[in-house]
């Protein structure tokens, strides 16, 4: 098992690594939509679109893109968010899109609003 880190992405806030690499397969924590300073953007979208720019940003650290992506799984602290935070998502993946969950929890680290983590494979 490789770890795969980015520093375009926030570090951890916890014991685990933003992504791990084994077997072509790369798993890559949940990412809040926060900056590297550690700053939540305003809102559920802005939250969305931070943490899929994190997610890619690590994707990129493994040498792989959001095209790459198998399995995403969508926190949300509040499934009212769902629709606003699904228009940002839909932006950012393409045909055919990566299956995904979206689940409500009742809360999330730093209080954030979403959480995005995700599954990706190396293509061959």
């Amino acid at each position: 098992m490789q770890r795969v880190h980015s520093p375009k992405a926030p570090g951890p806030v916890g014991a685990y690594s933003q992504a791990v690499k084994h077997g072509g397969m790369l798993l890559v924590s949940g990412q809040l939509g926060m900056d590297t300073a550690g700053r939540l953007a305003d809102g559920p979208a802005a939250q969305a679109g931070k943490a899929l720019d994190n997610l890619e940003a690590i994707l990129n650290a493994a040498g792989l893109g959001m095209g790459d992506v198998l399995k995403v799984t969508v926190y949300l602290a509040d499934m009212g968010d769902f629709e606003e935070v699904n228009r940002i998502y839909s932006d950012r993946f393409t045909e055919p899109y990566p299956a995904r969950a979206a689940v409500e929890v009742s809360a999330l680290p730093k209080d954030a609003l979403v959480e995005i983590e995700a599954t990706a494979s190396e293509r061959g």
